[in-house]
């Protein structure tokens, strides 16, 4: 298994994902070219995140989009883990755990990076056992959002 940042050239496989993410965890059907083009808008403006994949040969497993979010509390950056997705029969097997160890020894390494955040659907109840066994807690901020 093999963590690396993503390329241009695996835009519609994490643009695929995407796609399954939201019919399997929300059951909505996202209009593809909307996705593509924000997949896309992520490779053409670096500044708004980086797609990670983990991958096995030349087979991707999954992906995740890091954001970066400055904090005055900080005076750093915090990075928040977006779009996570694994395929069903790569679950298990510590995919994910590979991403966010890789990403959490980022933020170790580096002075400016001051943590890392994400946030979960409550009915998600796998995912927030996996999160919680990496040592991430819900203690401190609940989140609200408005969508339009």
């Amino acid at each position: 298994m093999n963590v690396r940042k993503a390329r241009k050239n695996d835009a519609e496989q994490i643009t695929q994902f995407q796609i399954l993410m939201a019919r399997e965890t929300e059951k909505m059907e996202l209009d593809i070219e909307v996705v593509r083009r924000g997949v896309a808008g992520v490779f053409a403006e670096p500044a708004r995140g980086t797609y990670w994949v983990v991958e096995a040969k030349v087979q991707l497993l999954g992906s995740m989009l890091v954001i970066p979010e400055w904090s005055d509390w900080r005076c750093g950056t915090v990075l928040w883990i977006h779009s996570l997705y694994i395929k069903p029969p790569a679950r298990k097997q510590g995919l994910f755990r590979l991403l966010y160890q890789n990403l959490k020894q980022q933020v170790i390494q580096d002075p400016n990076l001051k943590g890392l955040r994400l946030y979960v659907d409550k009915t998600n109840s796998v995912a927030r056992e996996v999160y919680e066994k990496l040592g991430m807690n819900r203690d401190h901020y609940e989140m609200y959002e408005w969508l339009k």
